[in-house]
């Protein structure tokens, strides 16, 4: 037997083959369980490799749809849409514009409705974030959340948010109206909506550019 160095015994055979010092396996023990051990490993490397190329093929399922055919025309289809004009949606309104049933994509965040239609790769039915396509994205924002949990199907007051979680919403509300277009108000349960006139469209138009 002799030191390999780090502390552990390592056994060598003679130089004839034959047996070991006393004590020690016979050469055919040894192989066979270092045959068993190098087998486990083996099993283990490709069961990482199986679960590493299942998450690749999810992410190509997730993403690389994207860029197919149809993404790249959903893409195009929303460039060509013209500016929305400035209007207030209940719930249900908003939902149309899923990018689904619509090409135009819209969201709320703290009760303001913005046009993300150019950020479709994000919030488009295949993009990461397309859950809150066409819905309230408040709450989901605010807890990290992109499953159906954060949506709720009636107006959501977010009144059981703590102050952190309200102050990360007003945080998206500011990064929304810098990057995508205010379009309007989300309206509460019996609210009527805003009529706005050409000029005050134009003026927020021209002020978010």
């Amino acid at each position: 037997m002799a030191d390999d160095g780090d502390g552990k015994l390592r056994t060598e055979g003679n130089s004839d083959g034959g047996l070991g010092g006393a004590g020690e396996p016979p050469a055919g023990a040894a192989a066979a369980a270092a045959a068993v051990v190098g087998g486990g490993e083996m099993l283990l490397n490709v069961g990482l490799l199986a679960l590493a190329l299942l998450a690749a093929y999810r992410l190509y399922l997730r993403w690389g749809t994207r860029s197919g055919p149809g993404g790249a025309a959903r893409q195009s289809q929303a460039a060509a849409l013209p500016r929305m004009k400035r209007r207030d949606f209940s719930l249900e309104q908003l939902r149309e514009f899923d990018g689904a049933r619509n090409p135009r994509i819209l969201l709320a965040v703290n009760g303001k409705v913005f046009d993300v239609t150019k950020g479709s790769k994000f919030y488009g039915p295949e993009g990461p974030y397309g859950i809150f396509a066409g819905r309230d994205a408040s709450r989901g924002l605010a807890t990290f959340c992109l499953d159906k949990d954060a949506l709720r199907d009636e107006y959501d007051d977010l009144s059981d948010l703590n102050a952190v979680q309200m102050e990360s919403v007003r945080e998206w509300e500011m990064q929304f109206k810098e990057k995508y277009d205010y379009v309007g108000r989300l309206l509460k349960p019996g609210e009527e909506p805003s009529e706005y006139t050409d000029e005050e469209d134009t003026k927020d138009h021209t002020k978010q550019e």
